[in-house]
Formats: structure tokens, C-alpha cells, sequence
């Protein structure tokens, strides 16, 4: 294979560690490796603004397109961070911005993780390398960082109704804009982009929407959406634009080349215009049409942005274009790690780091271990079967197994329809996204204390992904609510033996447990029952006649951390003799291990400190504190200092999960200078 001349170097690395850049088409350039040093991209260096691109001939936007897909394959590798998505709209973000007059037109961007190549054309190209890394740019689109930013995204479905909310304001203040949301097939499942759309019609909204019909999500999508979306390409017709705005039915010219892409076999009739959902709901439909021509998506979006009303477009892209290996796995390539320096250390094998389980791993081990045992074991996913760690579980239990695509408030009723009828359900969501059910949480699940079990990932600071992501406020929605229990493992091994307590609980439970590894815990067989509202003191440092005595209350993840700040300050001579630490291990947020806290109390504790990997405003610590203020007799007697230690009353920049733990002080460095703080 012949060598790129945009790239001097070749070497082919993995998914995690790809390297170099190798045309293997002449027409669309398709790249085997990703580049290592920086390409010759001569047009893009060019465009500092959208403005920029109103000039360029369609030529010029067709070389441009391989440049800058070669750029974001180049940054990529430097950053790490979303990667197929982004690949699949790099002809869309550029048709979008020569056609519109950005930020005077409003680009809504649906989930935001296929917003680099939007980056680099909007003023950001030389800064792209820094995505996600501290002090660096976001992953998604945030109004903080660019005017060209319109609405800050992270979530699935938000952007019809963000885009309606513009377009509804605009119009009321009798300013012409065009207002365009892009949404994929995906996100579109999601019961608010159908809300939006339902209220558009109502409207009669000046709205474009465009959908990204990738087949996938960050997994492939599925459902009777997806089958309807099968069902308008794989018909061979379209309804086309005319020169006026109307809409035509005729066959599709490019059929053949997307045969390939075939996702139902069975033979479709014509359809009618009538044979379409959008059209059904009151939208003007066209469509579909291939998003990796430009001179086609110049032709049908400059007509379409002139015709009144809601207005969808349909389009067809591959996730990944343009870089062959994701084209091949675009649930492998969602996203990539940054490649190694070329100076770096070679990396020795850390087989204790290789052994350890990811807690998402613990998940699906539990799962899998329990239905063979228990075939009352339902698994609901919305949309996150990789993510959550269910791939074997889906393997072998597929009539157990239930992914119901990007539907939070649908998967939190559906299992409470499920208990209903004597089986035993359990939710795997991220907790960022149990959000987007909470009502369906407490109206559905815990007013009728029905017997749900959530077992939720991604829980505490989550790094790279930054505010959007980050799982920090489920202690507090969680344990206002009644009926509910919640459970904060300290590593893997806990984990497991909680999970497994939870689901022989009758009533609604919850399991909170972090992104990633954890201690590297062995897990323990057979499955244990933990005693529910158990706390377990780890250990004691210091004589039992220190004049100070310190209870270090932690939760979840922050056991370790307390252990080893508690380790570090007992090696300081001026606090081994004059204070006495102990380390507890509370394991319950709901219900709190009261005893213990009375027992602590009445052994003459003089400090105490809560540590959480979570808001310190209605956290774990404030569970704490309300029932020492509130119910605990001896705390009357006896009053000692206390101090919460969490996040702060602030949303957390993205960065390194290290770099956002030593912010919020939870390192160990930071915590050691909020308990020396509490003790003088």
C-alpha cells in the first residue's frame, strides 16, 4: 500500500494506539492508521471562521473535507476522545457552516460528542489537541467556550426542543434566523426528541432538523424506530427537494452503493409520501439522502433552509467514514485513547493492574453468576449493553436481557411494571443518566415500593467527560426518597457481595460504584448477604488515651483514600501521641449504621469527618450530620467537631479523574489538610 503524502511516517497501532495516516481511495480518501505528526491540510489552515468557507468553491469544500477528517484523525490521536462520531459528519459540519450565517444561524448539536470537526471550523483548530485534558477544550459543545457553541450538550434528545426553544423566541422577538438541530438515529429514540417534534407541529415553528442515520448510537440502535428508518433507504425511493421547496418521490439514485448497509431483509413495497412517520407527525420530510456528498447535501439543505415550518432531512452517514478500521468496528472506535510519545517508557505488563475487574466487569460477572441461579433475574439497559458491562449476560440470556435504547424514564416504569409481576428487575444505568428517570423513580418504583434494583455506574468524578458525565448527585436525589436503600461498595470485592444483598432484598434498592477499576479486590465465592445498615470500622490508629480522637466516616470509593490518609497522618510524630484515628467503612448511605454512630459517640469521640466522592450539599455527610443534630441522644451530651469533605458547591471542569480529585481536595493531600484544619 502506498504511503499518504500527508503523512511521512507509517506504523499501525490498535484501536487504543493507532498510528499514521494511508489513503486507500482515491475519490474519499480512507485511512488505514492515524497520523502521528501533523498533516498538510493547506485549505483548513485557512478557516478561522465559518466565514471563511463562504468563499470556497464545491471543489474546494471536497478537498477540504479530506483535510480536515485527516486533522481530526490527527488530534484524535493526540487527545484521545470521541472518535467515529465525528468522522461520520465531517461533510454535514461543512456544508452546514458554508451555507449558514454562524452564530447569526444557530447550529444545535444533539449530544455533542461528534462536535470536533464543528471545533476546528469555528476558531478552535489549533487547540483541538487539548480536548479534554485540563484547562483544555470540553468534549461536547459548552456556551462558556464559543459563541458558535449554542447549547451546552453531553445528554441524549435535547436538541429539537433547545432548537424549538430558539426558533419560538426568535420569532417573538421578529428575528429571521435559521435555527438547524442535528440529532442522530440514536438520540432520536429518545421520548423528549419526540416531545419536541409533537410541540414544532403544534407551533408551526420555522425549525430544521437533521438526522444522522448511522445505525448506531454508541452501540447499534434497534427498535421499531430503527426498522422504520430501515424501511425508507433500503425502499430505494426518497422524497426529494425541487428547486421550489417541494417534495418529490422518485428513486434513489445511489442504492446500490448502500447495499451493504442492510440492517431488515425482508422486501418493502413503495412506499407513499403518506408511509412516513415524519410526514404522519406534520413535519415536511426529505430524504433520505447520503451525508458524504457534499455537492448533494449543498443542493438539498440550501433548499430546504428556505422552507417554512418544521422541516426534517434525512440523511444517511457511516460512523467512522474515512478510517477503515472504525468503519469496521464503530462500537470499538466510539472512542480512542491518545497515542504513546515517541520518547516514551516502554510499558511493562502491570499483571495485578491487568487482573483487576472494572466495576462494570463486577456487574456482569454478578449478573451472570445470579440468573443461573435465579431465572426471576430480568436486566434492563437503556442503550449502554457495552458500557455497563452486559455483553456476556446478552450472550447468554437473551430472552432476560432487555435494551430499550436510549429511554431512561421508559426503562425505570418498565421494570416497575416488571415487579408487578413477581420477578425481580434491575436497572444498569449510568448515574448521570438516572437522572433523566427520577421521576419514574419515585412515582413508579418507590411510592409503591416495588422490588427494583438499580445497579448504578459511573458513579463520582468521571474525568475526561467533565461536568455532563459526572455521577455526583445520586446520594442526595436518592436518599430523600422513601422506601429507597442505597449501598457504596469500597472496592470490587464489596461490590459483588452488595450487589448480591441488594437483589435478595425485597423493596427498591440501589448499588453505587465508580467508572473503572477499583483496589483490585479479589472476588470472593459464594455470594454474601450483608447485614443492611452495617457499618465496618477498617481500622484503629493511635492509642485508645489520645486526647484527640478522630472517626473518619467514609463512603464508597473513599474508604482507600481515608485508609491511606489516615496511614500518612499517623506517620507525623506530632499526631501519633496526641490523636487516635479510626476508619470506618459506612458501606450504607441509606440506611446509616446509627449505632455505630452512638457507640463512636459515647466512646468520646471529639472529631468527626465524613469523606464522599459526591456534592458535600446533600450527600452522605449530610445524612450524617441530620441525624446527629436531629435524633442522636448522646450527640446532645456530647458535641464533636465535624467536617464534610466532598465536591464543592460547583460543577467540576473536566480533566484527568486525578487532577479532578485533587481539586475538589479528595485526594490524599487534600484531605490530610482538611483533617489537620479540623484537629487545631
Amino acid at each position: 500500500m502506498q504511503q499518504s503524502p500527508h503523512s511521512p511516517q507509517s506504523q499501525s497501532l490498535s484501536a487504543s494506539a493507532v498510528d499514521s495516516a494511508v489513503p486507500l481511495s482515491n475519490l474519499q480518501q480512507t485511512y488505514a492508521v492515524i497520523p502521528r505528526e501533523r498533516p498538510h491540510t493547506p485549505l483548513l489552515d485557512r478557516v478561522d471562521s465559518p466565514a471563511d468557507l463562504k468563499a470556497f468553491s464545491r471543489a474546494d469544500l471536497i478537498t477540504l473535507a479530506d483535510e480536515l477528517r485527516l486533522f481530526v484523525l490527527y488530534s484524535a490521536g493526540q487527545s484521545g476522545g470521541h472518535f467515529g462520531a465525528n468522522l461520520g459528519v465531517i461533510e454535514l459540519t461543512i456544508v452546514l457552516h458554508h451555507l449558514l450565517d454562524t452564530p447569526h444561524d444557530q447550529i444545535v448539536w444533539d449530544v455533542g460528542h461528534q462536535a470536533y470537526a464543528h471545533k476546528v471550523l469555528t476558531g478552535r483548530r489549533e487547540q483541538l489537541g487539548t480536548i479534554r485534558s485540563k484547562a483544555g477544550l470540553t468534549a461536547f459543545p459548552e456556551r462558556a467556550e464559543s459563541v458558535y457553541d449554542t447549547f451546552g450538550v453531553g445528554h441524549s434528545s435535547t436538541s429539537i426542543s433547545a432548537g424549538l426553544g430558539m426558533s419560538l423566541a426568535l420569532r417573538s422577538q421578529g428575528r429571521v434566523q435559521t435555527v438547524a438541530c442535528i440529532i442522530g438515529d440514536g438520540a432520536m429514540t429518545g421520548g423528549m426528541a419526540f416531545e419536541a417534534m409533537n410541540d414544532a407541529v403544534q407551533q408551526d415553528a420555522d425549525l430544521m432538523v437533521i438526522l444522522n442515520d448511522n445505525d448506531m448510537s454508541i452501540s447499534c440502535s434497534i427498535g421499531g424506530f430503527s426498522r422504520h428508518l430501515a424501511m425508507l433507504w433500503e425502499s430505494g425511493y426518497q422524497v426529494d427537494i425541487s428547486d421550489a421547496g417541494e417534495p418529490i418521490l422518485c428513486q434513489r439514485p445511489d442504492m446500490q452503493a448502500f447495499d451493504r448497509r442492510k440492517r431488515h431483509k425482508e422486501q418493502r413495497e413503495v412506499p407513499q409520501l403518506e408511509d412516513n412517520l415524519f410526514k404522519a407527525i406534520g413535519f415536511t420530510y426529505f430524504g433520505p439522502f447520503d451525508g458524504h456528498s457534499i455537492p448533494e447535501l449543498l443542493r438539498v439543505l440550501s433548499r430546504a433552509k428556505q422552507v417554512k415550518g418544521p422541516v426534517l432531512i434525512h440523511i444517511y452517514t457511516t460512523k467512522g467514514k474515512g478510517f477503515a478500521p472504525a468503519e469496521l468496528d464503530p462500537v470499538g472506535y466510539h472512542a480512542i485513547s491518545s497515542l504513546p510519545t515517541e520518547d516514551s517508557e516502554p510499558k511493562t505488563e502491570n499483571i495485578a493492574a491487568k487482573a483487576s475487574l472494572k466495576y462494570s466487569q463486577v456487574f456482569g460477572q454478578f449478573l451472570c453468576d445470579k440468573a443461573q441461579k435465579d431465572n426471576k433475574l430480568l436486566a434492563i439497559t437503556p442503550a449502554m449493553e457495552e458500557g455497563s458491562g452486559m455483553i456476556e449476560f446478552a450472550r447468554q440470556f437473551p430472552e432476560r436481557f432487555f435494551d430499550v435504547a436510549i429511554a431512561e424514564q421508559h426503562a425505570v416504569t418498565l421494570a416497575a411494571g416488571m415487579a408487578t409481576q413477581g420477578v425481580k428487575p434491575i436497572v444498569a444505568i449510568y448515574s448521570t443518566f438516572l437522572q433523566r428517570g427520577y421521576d419514574q423513580l419515585i412515582h413508579d418504583v418507590a411510592l409503591q415500593n416495588l422490588d427494583v434494583m438499580f445497579a448504578i455506574d459511573r458513579a463520582g468524578l468521571v474525568g475526561e467527560d467533565g461536568a455532563t458525565h459526572a455521577g455526583v448527585f445520586d446520594f442526595a436525589f436518592l436518599r430523600c426518597v422513601p422506601n429507597m436503600l442505597i449501598a457504596a461498595p469500597k472496592n470490587e470485592n464489596e461490590c459483588y457481595h452488595l450487589l448480591n444483598t441488594c437483589y435478595e432484598h425485597q423493596g427498591c434498592t440501589a448499588v453505587r460504584y465508580p467508572r473503572g477499576v477499583g483496589t483490585g479486590a479479589a472476588i470472593t465465592q459464594p455470594a454474601q448477604t450483608y447485614e443492611i445498615g452495617k457499618a465496618v470500622i477498617e481500622s484503629v490508629f493511635g492509642a485508645d488515651n489520645a486526647p484527640k480522637k478522630l472517626a473518619l466516616l467514609a463512603f464508597g470509593t473513599m474508604v482507600e483514600t481515608a485508609q491511606q490518609t489516615a496511614e500518612f497522618m499517623t506517620n507525623q510524630s506530632e499526631l501519633t501521641a496526641n490523636c487516635q484515628l479510626q476508619v470506618v467503612n459506612m458501606r450504607w448511605v441509606k440506611p446509616l449504621d446509627t449505632n455505630l454512630l452512638e457507640t463512636l459517640l459515647e466512646q468520646g469521640i471529639t472529631h468527626i469527618a465524613t469523606l464522599e466522592e459526591h456534592m458535600i450539599m446533600g450527600g452522605a455527610g449530610s445524612a450524617v450530620n441530620e441525624y446527629l443534630l436531629n435524633e442522636s441522644a448522646a450527640f446532645k451530651a456530647h458535641r464533636p467537631a465535624i467536617c464534610n469533605i466532598g465536591i464543592p458547591d460547583r460543577f467540576v471542569a473536566h480533566g484527568s479523574q486525578a487532577e479532578q480529585l485533587a481539586d475538589c481536595g479528595l485526594d490524599v493531600a487534600g484531605v490530610v489538610s482538611q483533617l489537620q484544619r479540623l484537629l487545631s
